[in-house]
């Protein structure tokens, strides 16, 4: 579908967010992070951008692939689930790609995996032909099922999916599974995965060649650096220099560190002053483990914000 003329002359960056739902909130977090701030609506539906020339529109999510494949709105964030179900259901219809992921957000994780009767061993090849599988996404399961050339029969639902079994409806389900816990209930248990899933920034398939592409640029920029920070913190310890190679093999996820001669000694011997930007979690369980292989004084500093 070609874009709209309104989308090609726009000059502010619209973004399409889960009006409610679990990936409503974090999205709203994220971008505030970023540094953007907006003017609401009445209707709580449309944010108008006041530090950025980005605005959001707030819908449901299902809405987002096809909002950005009109041109309504330029970017969304919206689970990879849905992105992939309706851009397989384009392409079995012949449509030109119009979206695609632009970003990992790093929330909203999920997985749609196959809930089977407790009873079965799963041997895919040989048991799921002929077979009925309940899923609200059709698109995805077909694209399983004729990547592995298993001839099985796809029954599409919109909601309950895990209880079609018990109704009859199916023999087994393909569903997303946050805990497990809902498809336990129902008799059933998670087996093979069928897509790792997590919310994601959508944007166009061939990207922007106008002032929008500059905004999209720096709004890039900044989530990156948002997202990188997120677990991210400055550590800072003392040391003899003697056992800092055992410590920074302790350290994989930190970017090179910045150390300081507390001694006046510069010549390989003496004690220093370290301090490490840390990408992962840094758990009581690392620092004594860091305090066992010689480190004094941890401190653990948390990081606001970082441009690289």
């Amino acid at each position: 579908m070609q874009r709209t003329s309104a989308a090609t002359e726009r000059d502010r960056l619209r973004i399409a967010i889960q009006k409610s739902g679990r990936l409503s909130e974090p999205a709203l977090a994220l971008l505030a992070a970023a540094g953007l701030s907006w003017q609401e609506s009445r209707d709580k539906l449309f944010y108008y951008g006041e530090s950025l020339p980005v605005d959001l529109l707030l819908v449901r999510d299902d809405d987002i692939p096809g909002l950005i494949a009109d041109g309504v709105c330029d970017l969304g964030m919206v689970g990879r689930n849905v992105l992939l179900e309706q851009s397989y259901e384009r392409e079995s219809r012949g449509a030109p790609p119009a979206f695609r992921e632009w970003r990992a957000l790093g929330f909203g994780r999920c997985r749609l995996m196959f809930g089977i009767p407790a009873e079965w061993t799963w041997a895919p090849e040989t048991q799921l032909p002929g077979k009925r599988i309940a899923t609200s996404y059709p698109a995805l399961l077909a694209r399983w099922l004729s990547d592995r050339g298993i001839p099985a029969d796809v029954v599409t639902m919109s909601g309950s999916v895990e209880i079609a079994p018990r109704l009859g409806q199916a023999d087994l389900v393909c569903d997303l599974v946050s805990s497990g816990a809902t498809l336990v209930a129902n008799g059933l248990k998670p087996i093979e995965v069928v897509l790792d899933s997590e919310a994601v920034l959508a944007g166009p398939a061939d990207g922007f060649s106008d002032v929008r592409a500059g905004i999209a640029d720096l709004l890039l920029r900044r989530l990156d650096g948002v997202m990188k920070i997120r677990d991210s913190k400055l550590l800072m310890f003392q040391a003899s220099r003697a056992v800092l190679p055992g410590l920074m093999q302790l350290l994989p996820d930190a970017e090179p560190p910045t150390v300081m001669a507390l001694d006046g000694h510069h010549d390989g011997t003496g004690d220093v002053a370290l301090q490490a930007l840390c990408h992962g979690v840094m758990t009581w369980q690392r620092l004594e483990d860091l305090k066992r292989a010689g480190a004094r004084g941890l401190m653990v500093l948390p990081v606001e914000r970082m441009l690289a």
